[in-house]
């Protein structure tokens, strides 16, 4: 974990991936309500993203990649949902573990996997996740092409998770597909890394965007050898 390419990458949305939290509903009427209200700008985003195909995932792997100059560093993951059985394959060293019991070495690998699992599946996320405050707007210039789009931010509580109160701002087109982000580390009002969201591909029904770059530099963080495993 304290590779020199993880020295940026753990501090890039880290955040706990839990279920989202559900109110308890007692009144018929708000039952009613709620069932016939239209859907958030959240759960369009995840809708989009493809999250009514996440129940039927058995296994996802993928592999996480950044390139700076001619530095180049990757990481390789194999993820079962349903049981949090996870697989850390770096270099020529293996780590497996279970997220449900964790000691101090698997620790330091599942800080790396939230992280790399972040940005895979943010899309999902503030659906998942507790303890966030999200908040829209319907039109905002987007950070690295100046485009007018729609914005959802999402700020994490103070509170849990490995790097709490960090923010991330969502810019989305007319369809809800992520196309930038900014990632503010302790909610910062000037952004620590904005990147695109691009190339766009269809995983068994999962919707991901696998190639980030920030607009300036020759940075770039994106994925390949992403495989989705479904029971449908």
């Amino acid at each position: 974990m304290k590779a020199k390419f993880l020295l940026l990458l753990i501090s890039i949305g880290i955040v706990s991936c839990n279920n989202s939290e559900r109110k308890d509903i007692s009144s018929p009427t708000e039952k009613e309500t709620i069932a016939t209200s239209e859907p958030s700008i959240e759960e369009r985003i995840a809708e989009r993203a493809g999250i009514k195909n996440w129940d039927s995932i058995d296994e996802l792997s993928f592999t996480f990649n950044v390139d700076r100059g001619d530095n180049h560093s990757e990481r390789s993951w194999i993820w079962e949902p349903k049981t949090d059985n996870v697989r850390l394959i770096k270099d020529k060293d293996t780590i497996n573990y279970n997220r449900k019991n964790l000691n101090p070495d698997s620790k330091e690998a599942d800080k790396a996997f939230i992280n790399d699992k972040f940005w895979l599946l943010a899309a999902f996320q503030p659906i998942w996740d507790e303890g966030v405050k999200i908040s829209h707007e319907d039109r905002a210039p987007a950070p690295i092409s100046k485009d007018t789009m729609g914005k959802m931010t999402v700020v994490y509580s103070d509170e849990g998770g490995y790097t709490p109160g960090d923010a991330y701002d969502f810019f989305y087109d007319e369809s809800y597909r992520i196309k930038e982000w900014n990632y503010r580390k302790g909610n910062d009002s000037v952004p620590t890394i904005s990147t695109t969201w691009e190339d766009y591909k269809d995983f068994n029904g999962l919707h991901l965007a696998t190639d980030h770059r920030d607009g300036k530099t020759d940075f770039r963080l994106y994925f390949t050898g992403i495989a989705v495993k479904s029971n449908k």
